[in-house]
C-alpha cells in the first residue's frame, strides 16, 4: 500500500522567486511530482501559522513554503518571518505527536528551476516514507460525528 500512496503536498510559493523557479522548471520540461499543488503568494511573509495548519487539516499530507533566498526577499524580511512560522508549526506538530517533517521551508532564486524540481521530489519522497497524514482522518471522523 505504501507504494500506491501518492502524497498531496501544498506548496506556498512566493511570486518573485519560488513561483518563478517552479515556472522555470516547467519551461525547462523538468519533471517533478504532480501531487505538489502550488499556491502563489505575494510573499511567504504573508503565510501565517493558521494557513499551514488549515492546509494539513483539509487533507494535505505535507506543506512546503518556498520563498526568496535569505537576505534577498523582495519585501525585506518576509522570508525570515515565514521561516519562524514554519518552525512554529513544526514544533506544534511535534508537540501533538505528528511528524514535524511534514512542513518545510525552502529558499530559492527565480533562476533555480532545477533545484525546485529537486526540492519537490525530495519533499514527496519524505512524505511517502512518513505515510499518509492522520490529521485528515481525525478531522473527517469528527465531522461525521458532528453531522450525526
Amino acid at each position: 500500500m505504501a507504494d500506491k500512496f501518492e502524497p498531496q503536498i501544498i506548496g506556498f510559493c512566493c511570486k518573485y522567486c519560488a513561483y518563478a523557479a517552479a515556472d522555470l522548471a516547467g519551461s525547462m520540461r523538468l519533471s517533478y511530482p504532480s501531487s505538489i499543488k502550488i499556491v502563489q503568494v505575494p510573499c511567504t511573509g504573508r503565510i501565517d501559522v493558521i494557513h499551514i495548519l488549515k492546509a494539513l487539516e483539509e487533507g494535505a499530507d505535507g506543506v512546503m513554503v518556498a520563498g526568496c533566498l535569505e537576505g534577498e526577499c523582495h519585501f525585506l524580511t518576509g522570508n525570515l518571518k515565514a521561516k519562524k512560522r514554519v518552525k512554529s508549526v513544526s514544533k506544534i506538530l511535534q508537540d501533538i505527536g505528528i511528524e514535524s517533517e511534514r512542513v518545510k521551508m525552502f529558499n530559492l532564486s527565480s533562476a533555480m528551476g532545477p533545484r525546485f524540481a529537486e526540492i519537490a521530489t525530495e519533499m514527496t519522497e519524505t512524505i511517502k516514507q512518513i505515510g499518509p497524514s492522520k490529521i485528515k482522518k481525525f478531522h473527517d471522523e469528527n465531522v461525521i460525528k458532528l453531522a450525526s
